[in-house]
Protein backbone atom coordinates (compact mmCIF):
# COMPACT_ATOMS: atom_id res chain seq x y z
CA UNK A 1 0.00 0.00 0.00
CA UNK A 2 1.87 3.19 -1.22
CA UNK A 3 2.22 6.33 1.07
CA UNK A 4 2.15 9.79 -0.79
CA UNK A 5 1.64 13.56 0.00
CA UNK A 6 -1.18 15.39 -0.95
CA UNK A 7 1.08 18.00 -1.72
CA UNK A 8 2.20 15.87 -4.80
CA UNK A 9 -0.78 16.81 -6.74
CA UNK A 10 -1.94 13.02 -7.16
CA UNK A 11 -5.01 11.92 -8.85
CA UNK A 12 -8.03 11.17 -6.59
CA UNK A 13 -10.49 10.61 -9.34
CA UNK A 14 -11.80 7.36 -10.09
CA UNK A 15 -13.08 5.94 -13.76
CA UNK A 16 -15.88 4.69 -14.32
CA UNK A 17 -16.32 1.60 -16.19
CA UNK A 18 -18.85 2.29 -19.14
CA UNK A 19 -17.77 -1.26 -20.01
CA UNK A 20 -16.54 -2.18 -23.72
CA UNK A 21 -17.99 -1.64 -26.89
CA UNK A 22 -18.40 -5.71 -27.04
CA UNK A 23 -20.20 -5.90 -23.65
CA UNK A 24 -22.58 -3.32 -24.62
CA UNK A 25 -23.32 -5.56 -27.75
CA UNK A 26 -23.63 -8.80 -26.00
CA UNK A 27 -25.74 -7.37 -22.79
CA UNK A 28 -28.15 -5.96 -25.99
CA UNK A 29 -28.42 -8.77 -27.61
CA UNK A 30 -29.34 -10.66 -24.22
CA UNK A 31 -32.30 -8.11 -23.66
CA UNK A 32 -33.78 -8.87 -26.72
CA UNK A 33 -33.52 -12.37 -26.32
CA UNK A 34 -35.05 -12.42 -23.05
CA UNK A 35 -37.54 -10.28 -24.71
CA UNK A 36 -38.63 -12.69 -27.59
CA UNK A 37 -37.82 -16.03 -25.89
CA UNK A 38 -39.01 -15.19 -22.24
CA UNK A 39 -37.71 -18.11 -19.68
CA UNK A 40 -36.34 -20.72 -22.29
CA UNK A 41 -33.77 -17.08 -22.79
CA UNK A 42 -32.88 -17.45 -18.99
CA UNK A 43 -32.86 -21.03 -18.92
CA UNK A 44 -30.25 -21.37 -21.69
CA UNK A 45 -27.81 -18.19 -20.48
CA UNK A 46 -27.89 -19.98 -17.04
CA UNK A 47 -26.42 -22.96 -18.69
CA UNK A 48 -23.90 -20.81 -20.92
CA UNK A 49 -22.86 -18.52 -18.05
CA UNK A 50 -23.25 -20.54 -14.87
CA UNK A 51 -22.98 -23.94 -16.31
CA UNK A 52 -26.01 -25.14 -14.91
CA UNK A 53 -29.01 -26.85 -16.19
CA UNK A 54 -32.39 -25.33 -14.35
CA UNK A 55 -35.60 -27.54 -14.58
CA UNK A 56 -37.34 -24.01 -13.14
CA UNK A 57 -35.73 -21.45 -12.65
CA UNK A 58 -38.37 -20.51 -9.41
CA UNK A 59 -36.72 -21.59 -5.84
CA UNK A 60 -39.48 -23.94 -4.55
CA UNK A 61 -40.66 -24.29 -1.46
CA UNK A 62 -38.44 -26.89 -0.31
CA UNK A 63 -35.67 -24.99 -1.35
CA UNK A 64 -36.17 -22.82 1.36
CA UNK A 65 -37.24 -25.07 4.06
CA UNK A 66 -33.58 -26.50 3.06
CA UNK A 67 -31.74 -23.64 3.77
CA UNK A 68 -33.08 -22.94 6.76
CA UNK A 69 -32.50 -26.28 8.24
CA UNK A 70 -28.89 -25.87 7.06
CA UNK A 71 -28.54 -22.81 8.66
CA UNK A 72 -27.34 -23.70 11.95
CA UNK A 73 -25.31 -21.64 14.45
CA UNK A 74 -27.30 -18.87 15.35
CA UNK A 75 -27.58 -17.46 12.27
CA UNK A 76 -31.57 -17.19 11.85
CA UNK A 77 -31.48 -15.21 15.10
CA UNK A 78 -28.61 -12.75 13.86
CA UNK A 79 -30.45 -12.54 10.67
CA UNK A 80 -34.09 -11.75 12.20
CA UNK A 81 -31.93 -9.15 14.74
CA UNK A 82 -30.55 -7.70 11.92
CA UNK A 83 -33.78 -7.01 9.83
CA UNK A 84 -35.28 -5.55 12.80
CA UNK A 85 -32.66 -3.03 13.35
CA UNK A 86 -32.87 -2.53 9.53
CA UNK A 87 -36.63 -1.97 9.02
CA UNK A 88 -36.68 0.38 12.19
CA UNK A 89 -33.76 2.75 11.17
CA UNK A 90 -36.08 2.94 7.48
CA UNK A 91 -39.54 3.63 8.94
CA UNK A 92 -38.17 6.63 10.33
CA UNK A 93 -37.75 7.98 6.96
CA UNK A 94 -41.28 7.32 5.51
CA UNK A 95 -42.97 10.40 4.52
CA UNK A 96 -46.70 11.54 4.96
CA UNK A 97 -48.68 13.05 2.00
CA UNK A 98 -49.78 17.00 2.80
CA UNK A 99 -52.39 19.15 1.76
CA UNK A 100 -52.53 22.81 2.23
CA UNK A 101 -55.68 25.19 2.26
CA UNK A 102 -55.94 28.42 1.67
CA UNK A 103 -58.38 31.37 2.55
CA UNK A 104 -59.85 31.36 -0.94
CA UNK A 105 -60.48 27.70 -0.51
CA UNK A 106 -58.05 26.62 -2.80
CA UNK A 107 -56.43 23.04 -2.00
CA UNK A 108 -52.49 21.96 -3.21
CA UNK A 109 -50.32 19.10 -1.83
CA UNK A 110 -48.80 16.66 -2.74
CA UNK A 111 -50.02 12.90 -2.50
CA UNK A 112 -47.29 9.95 -1.74
CA UNK A 113 -48.03 6.89 -3.60
CA UNK A 114 -45.66 3.51 -3.39
CA UNK A 115 -44.82 1.97 -6.22
CA UNK A 116 -46.53 -1.13 -7.57
CA UNK A 117 -43.63 -3.82 -8.40
CA UNK A 118 -40.17 -3.62 -7.48
CA UNK A 119 -37.44 -6.50 -8.16
CA UNK A 120 -34.33 -6.87 -6.33
CA UNK A 121 -30.65 -7.63 -7.72
CA UNK A 122 -28.54 -10.24 -5.19
CA UNK A 123 -25.43 -10.88 -6.40
CA UNK A 124 -23.58 -14.20 -6.39
CA UNK A 125 -20.20 -15.12 -7.75
CA UNK A 126 -17.58 -15.26 -4.89
CA UNK A 127 -19.84 -14.58 -1.92
CA UNK A 128 -23.26 -14.80 -0.88
CA UNK A 129 -25.11 -11.55 0.42
CA UNK A 130 -28.08 -11.99 2.40
CA UNK A 131 -27.33 -8.18 3.67
CA UNK A 132 -28.05 -7.48 -0.05
CA UNK A 133 -31.87 -9.09 0.54
CA UNK A 134 -32.07 -7.00 3.33
CA UNK A 135 -31.05 -3.50 2.37
CA UNK A 136 -33.29 -3.52 -1.06
CA UNK A 137 -36.19 -5.37 0.16
CA UNK A 138 -36.86 -3.77 3.24
CA UNK A 139 -37.11 0.01 2.29
CA UNK A 140 -39.84 -0.90 -0.49
CA UNK A 141 -42.02 -2.68 2.23
CA UNK A 142 -41.18 -0.03 4.33
CA UNK A 143 -42.72 2.20 1.49
CA UNK A 144 -45.24 -0.42 0.97
CA UNK A 145 -44.90 -1.82 -2.58
CA UNK A 146 -46.77 -4.91 -3.31
CA UNK A 147 -45.11 -6.97 -4.94
CA UNK A 148 -41.28 -7.92 -4.58
CA UNK A 149 -39.31 -10.04 -6.74
CA UNK A 150 -35.57 -11.01 -5.89
CA UNK A 151 -33.06 -12.34 -8.91
CA UNK A 152 -29.61 -13.67 -7.97
CA UNK A 153 -27.39 -16.12 -9.75
CA UNK A 154 -27.44 -19.95 -8.63
CA UNK A 155 -24.44 -21.38 -7.27
CA UNK A 156 -22.36 -23.98 -8.91
CA UNK A 157 -24.57 -26.96 -7.16
CA UNK A 158 -27.18 -25.13 -9.03
CA UNK A 159 -29.32 -23.58 -6.07
CA UNK A 160 -29.23 -20.13 -4.04
CA UNK A 161 -27.10 -19.88 -0.83
CA UNK A 162 -29.22 -21.13 2.33
CA UNK A 163 -28.32 -17.27 3.64
CA UNK A 164 -29.62 -15.10 0.91
CA UNK A 165 -32.98 -18.04 1.09
CA UNK A 166 -33.56 -17.33 5.10
CA UNK A 167 -33.50 -13.35 4.43
CA UNK A 168 -35.74 -13.53 1.91
CA UNK A 169 -37.83 -16.00 3.62
CA UNK A 170 -37.77 -13.79 7.28
CA UNK A 171 -38.99 -10.66 4.95
CA UNK A 172 -41.50 -12.61 3.70
CA UNK A 173 -40.48 -12.57 -0.05
CA UNK A 174 -41.41 -15.64 -1.92
CA UNK A 175 -40.41 -14.81 -5.58
CA UNK A 176 -37.46 -15.63 -5.48
CA UNK A 177 -35.63 -17.10 -9.10
CA UNK A 178 -32.63 -18.07 -9.76
CA UNK A 179 -31.24 -16.05 -12.25
CA UNK A 180 -28.47 -13.43 -12.69
CA UNK A 181 -26.57 -11.43 -14.91
CA UNK A 182 -28.05 -9.47 -18.15
CA UNK A 183 -30.85 -11.79 -18.42
CA UNK A 184 -32.17 -11.39 -14.91
CA UNK A 185 -32.01 -7.42 -15.37
CA UNK A 186 -34.46 -8.09 -18.84
CA UNK A 187 -36.48 -10.45 -17.21
CA UNK A 188 -37.29 -8.18 -14.55
CA UNK A 189 -37.59 -5.13 -16.90
CA UNK A 190 -39.94 -7.02 -19.80
CA UNK A 191 -41.26 -9.96 -17.97
CA UNK A 192 -41.22 -13.40 -18.89
CA UNK A 193 -43.57 -16.09 -18.41
CA UNK A 194 -42.67 -17.14 -15.10
CA UNK A 195 -41.79 -13.58 -14.04
CA UNK A 196 -44.21 -10.35 -14.49
CA UNK A 197 -42.50 -7.18 -15.13
CA UNK A 198 -41.64 -4.61 -11.96
CA UNK A 199 -41.14 -0.90 -11.92
CA UNK A 200 -37.98 -0.32 -10.29
CA UNK A 201 -34.96 -2.44 -9.85
CA UNK A 202 -32.37 -2.27 -7.49
CA UNK A 203 -28.88 -3.91 -6.24
CA UNK A 204 -25.77 -3.72 -7.17
CA UNK A 205 -24.09 -6.74 -9.73
CA UNK A 206 -20.79 -7.11 -12.12
CA UNK A 207 -20.37 -5.06 -15.50
CA UNK A 208 -23.17 -7.30 -17.37
CA UNK A 209 -25.75 -6.30 -14.73
CA UNK A 210 -24.70 -2.58 -14.94
CA UNK A 211 -24.77 -2.01 -18.71
CA UNK A 212 -28.34 -3.78 -18.54
CA UNK A 213 -29.78 -1.44 -15.82
CA UNK A 214 -28.29 1.39 -17.71
CA UNK A 215 -30.26 -0.12 -21.25
CA UNK A 216 -33.49 -0.75 -19.77
CA UNK A 217 -33.84 3.18 -17.87
CA UNK A 218 -36.54 4.77 -19.21
CA UNK A 219 -38.61 1.75 -19.42
CA UNK A 220 -38.33 1.09 -15.98
CA UNK A 221 -36.33 3.08 -12.84
CA UNK A 222 -33.20 2.06 -11.42
CA UNK A 223 -31.67 3.17 -8.30
CA UNK A 224 -27.78 3.94 -9.41
CA UNK A 225 -24.98 1.93 -11.37
CA UNK A 226 -22.93 0.98 -8.55
CA UNK A 227 -18.68 0.89 -9.09
CA UNK A 228 -16.68 -1.38 -6.65
CA UNK A 229 -16.77 -0.94 -3.13
CA UNK A 230 -14.61 1.99 -1.72
CA UNK A 231 -13.60 3.38 2.19
CA UNK A 232 -11.89 6.44 3.17
CA UNK A 233 -11.01 6.57 6.40
CA UNK A 234 -9.78 10.08 8.22
CA UNK A 235 -8.01 9.42 11.19
CA UNK A 236 -5.81 11.21 13.56
CA UNK A 237 -2.76 9.87 15.43
CA UNK A 238 -5.52 8.95 18.64
CA UNK A 239 -6.06 5.94 16.05
CA UNK A 240 -5.10 2.45 16.20
CA UNK A 241 -3.27 1.50 13.61
CA UNK A 242 -4.64 -2.22 13.59
CA UNK A 243 -7.68 -1.10 14.00
CA UNK A 244 -7.31 1.19 10.50
CA UNK A 245 -5.59 -1.96 8.46
CA UNK A 246 -8.86 -3.59 9.20
CA UNK A 247 -11.07 -1.78 8.24
CA UNK A 248 -9.38 -0.73 4.96
CA UNK A 249 -8.92 -4.41 4.20
CA UNK A 250 -12.82 -4.88 5.24
CA UNK A 251 -13.28 -3.44 1.40
CA UNK A 252 -10.56 -4.35 -0.31
CA UNK A 253 -11.59 -8.11 0.40
CA UNK A 254 -14.65 -7.08 -1.54
CA UNK A 255 -12.92 -7.23 -4.73
CA UNK A 256 -9.72 -6.62 -6.49
CA UNK A 257 -11.24 -2.99 -7.70
CA UNK A 258 -11.93 -1.90 -4.57
CA UNK A 259 -10.26 1.15 -3.14
CA UNK A 260 -9.16 1.25 0.54
CA UNK A 261 -7.60 5.18 0.99
CA UNK A 262 -6.22 6.56 4.31
CA UNK A 263 -6.16 10.26 4.69
CA UNK A 264 -4.20 11.18 7.74
CA UNK A 265 -1.74 14.42 9.11
CA UNK A 266 0.20 11.18 11.10
CA UNK A 267 2.95 10.40 9.12
CA UNK A 268 3.87 7.98 12.07
CA UNK A 269 0.55 6.84 11.79
CA UNK A 270 0.80 6.37 8.05
CA UNK A 271 3.72 3.74 8.25
CA UNK A 272 2.49 1.46 10.87
CA UNK A 273 -0.71 1.44 9.15
CA UNK A 274 0.94 0.31 6.04
CA UNK A 275 2.77 -2.52 7.93
CA UNK A 276 -0.49 -3.83 9.88
CA UNK A 277 -1.63 -3.70 6.16
CA UNK A 278 0.89 -5.97 4.85
CA UNK A 279 0.95 -8.25 7.57
CA UNK A 280 -3.01 -8.75 7.93
CA UNK A 281 -3.40 -9.20 4.25
CA UNK A 282 -1.68 -12.72 4.35
CA UNK A 283 -4.23 -14.01 6.72
CA UNK A 284 -7.22 -13.42 5.29
CA UNK A 285 -9.16 -15.92 2.90
CA UNK A 286 -8.97 -13.65 0.23
CA UNK A 287 -6.01 -12.19 0.43
CA UNK A 288 -5.41 -12.76 -3.13
CA UNK A 289 -8.19 -10.48 -3.96
CA UNK A 290 -7.51 -8.00 -1.00
CA UNK A 291 -4.12 -7.94 -1.79
CA UNK A 292 -4.71 -6.75 -5.31
CA UNK A 293 -7.27 -4.35 -4.72
CA UNK A 294 -4.54 -2.33 -2.07
CA UNK A 295 -1.35 -2.48 -4.32
CA UNK A 296 -3.64 -1.22 -7.52
CA UNK A 297 -6.15 1.10 -5.91
CA UNK A 298 -4.66 1.28 -2.19
CA UNK A 299 -3.57 4.67 -1.06
CA UNK A 300 -2.17 6.45 2.43
CA UNK A 301 -1.97 10.29 1.81
CA UNK A 302 -0.34 12.15 4.23
CA UNK A 303 -2.12 15.75 4.13
CA UNK A 304 0.31 19.27 6.15
CA UNK A 305 -2.85 20.27 7.33
CA UNK A 306 -6.37 19.32 9.22
CA UNK A 307 -8.52 21.26 6.92
CA UNK A 308 -6.13 19.48 3.57
CA UNK A 309 -7.11 16.34 5.29
CA UNK A 310 -10.54 17.02 5.43
CA UNK A 311 -10.64 18.49 1.94
CA UNK A 312 -9.32 15.63 0.44
CA UNK A 313 -11.87 13.02 1.96
CA UNK A 314 -14.31 15.50 0.46
CA UNK A 315 -12.85 15.21 -3.14
CA UNK A 316 -12.80 11.76 -2.89
CA UNK A 317 -16.64 11.74 -1.83
CA UNK A 318 -16.34 7.98 -0.80
CA UNK A 319 -18.99 5.69 -0.12
CA UNK A 320 -18.03 4.83 3.13
CA UNK A 321 -16.30 6.89 5.58
CA UNK A 322 -14.91 6.46 8.70
CA UNK A 323 -13.67 9.29 10.94
CA UNK A 324 -11.15 8.26 13.78
CA UNK A 325 -10.06 11.06 15.45
CA UNK A 326 -10.09 12.87 18.97
CA UNK A 327 -13.95 14.36 18.13
CA UNK A 328 -15.52 12.76 15.42
CA UNK A 329 -18.99 15.00 16.01
CA UNK A 330 -16.28 18.29 15.31
CA UNK A 331 -15.04 16.60 12.27
CA UNK A 332 -18.29 15.40 10.77
CA UNK A 333 -19.68 19.16 10.72
CA UNK A 334 -16.37 19.23 7.96
CA UNK A 335 -17.89 16.41 5.90
CA UNK A 336 -19.71 17.63 2.82
CA UNK A 337 -19.52 14.27 0.61
CA UNK A 338 -20.21 10.60 1.58
CA UNK A 339 -22.35 7.99 1.03
CA UNK A 340 -22.49 6.59 4.78
CA UNK A 341 -19.77 8.49 7.59
CA UNK A 342 -19.20 6.15 10.68
CA UNK A 343 -17.79 7.88 13.84
CA UNK A 344 -15.53 7.12 16.48
CA UNK A 345 -13.53 3.71 16.31
CA UNK A 346 -16.49 1.73 17.42
CA UNK A 347 -18.38 2.21 13.97
CA UNK A 348 -16.32 -0.17 11.88
CA UNK A 349 -17.56 0.21 8.53
CA UNK A 350 -19.21 -3.27 8.75
CA UNK A 351 -21.49 -2.70 11.53
CA UNK A 352 -23.31 -0.58 9.21
CA UNK A 353 -22.92 -3.33 6.56
CA UNK A 354 -25.08 -5.70 8.41
CA UNK A 355 -26.35 -4.96 11.73
CA UNK A 356 -26.80 -0.94 12.51
CA UNK A 357 -29.57 0.03 10.45
CA UNK A 358 -29.03 2.54 8.21
CA UNK A 359 -28.85 1.40 4.17
CA UNK A 360 -25.14 -0.42 2.60
CA UNK A 361 -26.54 0.48 -0.87
CA UNK A 362 -24.42 3.50 -1.76
CA UNK A 363 -23.40 5.69 -4.25
CA UNK A 364 -19.94 5.33 -5.32
CA UNK A 365 -17.08 6.08 -8.03
CA UNK A 366 -17.20 9.60 -6.43
CA UNK A 367 -21.20 10.59 -6.68
CA UNK A 368 -21.67 10.85 -3.28
CA UNK A 369 -21.09 15.00 -4.28
CA UNK A 370 -24.80 14.66 -5.72
CA UNK A 371 -26.81 11.33 -4.85
CA UNK A 372 -27.67 9.66 -1.86
CA UNK A 373 -28.12 6.14 -0.01
CA UNK A 374 -30.93 4.09 -1.30
CA UNK A 375 -34.09 4.48 0.88
CA UNK A 376 -38.20 4.69 1.45
CA UNK A 377 -37.87 7.59 -1.01
CA UNK A 378 -36.44 5.64 -3.92
CA UNK A 379 -39.72 3.31 -3.70
CA UNK A 380 -42.13 5.85 -3.60
CA UNK A 381 -44.20 8.48 -6.35
CA UNK A 382 -44.78 11.88 -5.95
CA UNK A 383 -48.04 13.85 -7.07
CA UNK A 384 -48.60 17.15 -6.62
CA UNK A 385 -52.20 18.00 -6.36
CA UNK A 386 -53.87 21.11 -7.05
CA UNK A 387 -57.53 22.15 -6.28
CA UNK A 388 -57.63 26.07 -7.19
CA UNK A 389 -60.95 27.49 -5.82
CA UNK A 390 -63.28 30.54 -8.14
CA UNK A 391 -62.11 32.83 -6.48
CA UNK A 392 -58.65 31.90 -6.85
CA UNK A 393 -58.82 31.46 -10.53
CA UNK A 394 -61.10 35.04 -10.63
CA UNK A 395 -57.65 36.96 -8.70
CA UNK A 396 -55.29 35.08 -10.92
CA UNK A 397 -56.98 34.12 -14.42
CA UNK A 398 -55.47 37.44 -16.60
CA UNK A 399 -51.94 37.17 -14.92
CA UNK A 400 -51.46 33.44 -15.88
CA UNK A 401 -53.12 33.90 -19.31
CA UNK A 402 -50.18 36.41 -19.92
CA UNK A 403 -47.36 34.19 -18.83
CA UNK A 404 -48.72 31.67 -21.48
CA UNK A 405 -48.26 34.29 -23.91
CA UNK A 406 -44.75 35.16 -22.70
CA UNK A 407 -44.59 31.65 -23.34
CA UNK A 408 -46.08 31.90 -26.94
CA UNK A 409 -48.87 29.18 -26.37
CA UNK A 410 -52.32 30.76 -27.16
CA UNK A 411 -53.83 27.35 -25.80
CA UNK A 412 -53.03 27.25 -22.67
CA UNK A 413 -54.20 31.37 -21.97
CA UNK A 414 -57.29 30.21 -23.89
CA UNK A 415 -57.54 27.36 -21.52
CA UNK A 416 -57.98 29.60 -18.69
CA UNK A 417 -59.24 32.53 -20.20
CA UNK A 418 -62.69 30.79 -21.61
CA UNK A 419 -63.34 30.00 -17.93
CA UNK A 420 -64.20 33.64 -17.53
CA UNK A 421 -67.70 33.19 -19.17
CA UNK A 422 -68.90 31.88 -16.03
CA UNK A 423 -68.40 35.44 -14.33
CA UNK A 424 -70.14 37.65 -16.89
Amino acid sequence: MKIVKKSDRISLKRSVDQGTEEQRKTVQSIIQDVKVMGDQALIDYTQKFDGIMLNSIQVSEAEFEEAYESLEGGYVEILEEAAANIRRFHEKQLPNSWFDTTQDGSILGQKITAIAAAGVYVPGGTAAYPSSVFMNVIPAQVAGVERIVMVTPPGSDGKVPAGVLVAARILGVDNVFKVGGAQAIAALAYGTESLAPVDKITGPGNIYVALAKREVFGDVDIDMIAGPSEIAILADDTAFPGEVAADLLSQAEHDARSSSVLVTTSAALAEAVKEEVRTQVKVLPRSDIARKSVEDYGMIIICDTWQEAVDTVNEIAPEHLEVITEDPFRDLALIKNAGAVFLGPYSSEPVGDYFAGPNHVLPTNGTARFSSPLTVDDFLKKSSVISYSEAALKRNADKIARFARLEGLEGHARAVEIRKERWN
